[in-house]
């Protein structure tokens, strides 16, 4: 589920980059590396979550999308839409996880004691 929430949202920090470029005083170098940074970031992120260390920069990336509300307006409603959603994912995935480990382990304790 977080790599559907970081692949989503990496079309729209892509996206974010024209916006800065026209409504904002950025220059077009740094939109373009700021907002195809984070899309390129979120889309890496996706592909490296069977690591723990990828969810710690998954948790950045959320932050870095509030934080370009600074810069595009939208992006405060739209990096906590997707900080949610991401919080979101996170949570039931570490819950499946912890469900899925017990019921293994109910398995296994079954299986040796012959039940």
């Amino acid at each position: 589920m977080c790599a559907a929430v970081l692949s989503l949202e990496a079309i729209t920090l892509g996206l974010t980059t024209p916006v800065m470029i026209t409504m904002s005083d950025i220059r077009p170098a740094v939109a373009l590396s700021v907002g195809l940074g984070l899309a390129a970031a979120c889309i890496l992120l996706a592909g490296m979550l069977r690591k723990e260390s990828a969810y710690f920069l998954g948790h950045l990336i959320q932050v870095a999308a509030v934080l370009l509300g600074l810069v595009v307006p939208v992006m405060w409603a739209l990096g906590a839409i997707f900080a949610l959603l991401w919080a979101t994912a996170y949570g039931l995935g570490r819950k499946i996880e912890r469900e899925r480990e017990a019921a293994f382990a109910d398995f296994d304790r079954r299986r040796e004691s012959g039940a």
